[in-house]
């Protein structure tokens, strides 16, 4: 039976666990980031991933072949994105991912000139 604090029987540490959370930031709670993050920002590498990454860093740099929003990459890696938010901050800090804001969606043409276009339309 594990007891309390120290994980499971397996010896493993849950993954909601608030110690690997606190590890994982180096106990960053906020962060002053140049590039702001939101959960549709997208992130994309530039780099492939060195030996000394943490694994969580490297799982990043790895799986943002292609484009990843925040919340997507939170969601695979099973992070909560406050978490996420300064392990992202450190990869753009050091070059290795690069914050892209989402595809905007597509304006609505005017009303006004599609009605005109198809009276003129009719005309013919």
């Amino acid at each position: 039976m594990s007891e309390p604090g120290h994980g499971t029987e397996s010896g493993a540490e849950p993954p909601g666990n608030p110690d690997r959370l606190y590890i994982l930031t180096g106990g960053e709670t906020r962060t002053e980031a140049k590039t702001h993050l939101d959960l549709v920002t997208l992130v994309v590498s530039r780099a492939e991933p060195d030996p000394g990454l943490q694994p969580e860093h490297a799982a990043v740099v790895r799986m943002c072949d292609f484009p990843l929003s925040v919340a997507e990459i939170s969601a695979y890696l099973e992070l909560p994105v406050s978490t996420l938010t300064p392990l992202l901050t450190e990869l753009l800090s050091r070059g290795k991912v690069e914050a892209r804001p989402p595809v905007p969606a597509a304006a609505l043409p005017d009303v006004q000139l599609l009605e005109a276009v198809m009276h003129g339309l009719q005309k013919l």
